[in-house]
């Protein structure tokens, strides 16, 4: 995995960039957002607008908080499981035929797809990068000292 501390700032920072501004975009349009729901003909009307409710608030919060350095972890976590989720659902949908705009982006997405499914696994690699950034800690502690055996 990557180390180098301006590569991760990078990812953390585009990372949660783009998830801000997917979730704003979806927020801006929750109607829209629920017919993209919608469309992947998984969920009823009831649960699609649910979720284009709280899914978008979701992005913009996690998003925040990675670019933020705010809980980076459960950050990355979240963002990744959702990321896991789009690219299950790309795949799914791809593989019953149904032919969707991603809803990924509000107006400038575009077709769900191989090319959704890259991106969302290199947004995916950043994500698993950033989770497993090993968390700054005290100095490790050497042996300690030998204690006598006891007796006064």
């Amino acid at each position: 995995m990557i180390r180098n501390r301006t590569v991760l700032l990078a990812f953390r920072l585009v990372l949660g960039g783009l998830f801000v501004y997917a979730g704003a975009v979806k927020a801006l349009d929750p109607l829209d957002f629920a017919q993209d729901i919608r469309n992947y003909r998984l969920v009823g009307q009831t649960l699609s607008f649910a979720a284009a409710v709280i899914l978008p608030w979701l992005e913009i919060l996690a998003g925040l908080a990675l670019a933020a350095g705010i809980w980076p972890r459960a950050a990355a976590l979240t963002i990744s499981g959702l990321l896991v989720f789009f690219i299950l659902l790309t795949l799914a949908t791809m593989a019953r035929g149904i032919d969707v705009d991603c809803g990924c982006f509000g107006s400038l997405s575009r077709k769900s797809g191989w090319g959704a499914v890259i991106e969302d696994l290199a947004m995916l690699y950043a994500g698993i990068c950033l989770l497993l950034v090993k968390k700054k800690g005290p100095p490790p502690q050497g042996d300690a000292p030998p204690v006598g055996d006891g007796r006064p």
